[in-house]
């Protein structure tokens, strides 16, 4: 029964963000218009589970280059109201529209001079008729038995403020460097600020083996290069497999033999690799979904030019996220 509860809640609020899709029209495009051109700031403002998704629609646009704020209705009324200036945008959310902590703060926003844009789901609203322009984000129902709890309609906001958000993105042309500058001290910021050739080793630094070395030989280059990993390559230098710490302990488990014998016969074939221009979060989400912390680099051709590892990219406790060295 609680499985096919929460498969009917999923597929409520699925239809209900769907929906939305038929609804956009050039209202939306005015607002990003509007929102583009403003000198000021996007200003946002509900109650409720409508002020929370506010904030949220208020944290994703300022990371990704609007500056907004969010106000709270009654705060406002009591001296909040003092932020708001005519080159900003008011968007007021309510899924109702009737909301009357809300709509008793629009007369103040009109006589500041900004301009009013409204996500309600009812489009005959005095929330609506007060508003310049109207952003339609009702729902059919909402997920609850009740048919009362906000649900769909919440989500049916969030999912309008990502497509505003995504939408201004592309018209400001916003980038990941961009996007680096909001988050300085971040785990993303460090991610989106260099490649794999900006940090990888290269050169003699490389622990590679050819095929037809014997395992000793590797082992003792594994050792000196104390990186955890040994390359093992063809002669035109194209990456053919990888040892690793983990695999010379779970071959010493095994009671595998392993002295005497070539690397081929021992290696990881067809290891994970990465090409110079990778950025690095993708070579760091690579580490994590396989559970590795060495990654071979390799060219077009699959020869292999650095090798990157773990450490590297967190910098060896150089590198502070939130404040944690």
């Amino acid at each position: 029964m609680s499985i096919e509860q929460a498969i009917e809640v999923l597929q409520i609020e699925a239809r209900g963000i769907l929906n939305l899709a038929q609804r956009i029209n050039e209202n939306f495009t005015q607002m990003v218009d509007m929102i583009y051109r403003s000198r000021g700031r996007v200003i946002i403002a509900g109650i409720g589970k409508s002020g929370l998704i506010g904030r949220k629609i208020v944290a994703t646009l300022n990371s990704t280059g609007t500056r907004s704020i969010f106000l709270h209705p009654v705060e406002a009324m009591h001296g909040d109201l003092g932020i708001v200036s005519k080159e900003d945008i008011f968007i007021a959310l309510s899924n109702s529209g009737e909301t009357d902590e809300l709509n008793i703060l629009l007369p103040s926003i009109r006589n500041a001079g900004c301009p009013i844009i409204a996500f309600t789901g009812n489009t005959q609203s005095t929330l609506a008729k007060q508003s310049d322009l109207i952003i339609d984000v009702g729902v059919e129902t909402e997920a609850c038995p009740l048919k009362m709890v906000p649900t769909a309609s919440t989500t049916a906001q969030l999912a309008m403020g990502d497509a505003l958000a995504v939408v201004l993105i592309n018209k400001r042309k916003f980038s990941p460097t961009d996007f680096k500058k909001f988050h300085p001290g971040g785990l993303i910021g460090s991610r989106l600020s260099y490649r794999v050739e900006d940090i990888m080793l290269s050169g003699d630094s490389i622990p590679r083996v050819y095929e037809g070395t014997k395992m000793e030989t590797a082992l003792e280059l594994m050792d000196r290069r104390k990186l955890g990993a040994i390359l093992i390559l063809k002669n035109d230098d194209t990456l053919t497999g990888i040892i690793t710490d983990g695999d010379v302990r779970r071959m010493i488990v095994q009671r595998a033999k392993i002295y005497g014998r070539n690397v081929e016969k021992l290696m990881v074939k067809n290891p994970k690799a990465v090409k110079q221009s990778t950025p690095l979060y993708e070579a760091l989400n690579t580490m994590e979904i396989h559970q590795i912390t060495v990654l071979p680099v390799v060219d077009a051709q699959g020869r292999v030019t650095g090798i990157l590892h773990l450490h590297d990219i967190l910098g060896k406790g150089t590198i502070k996220f939130n404040g944690i060295q």
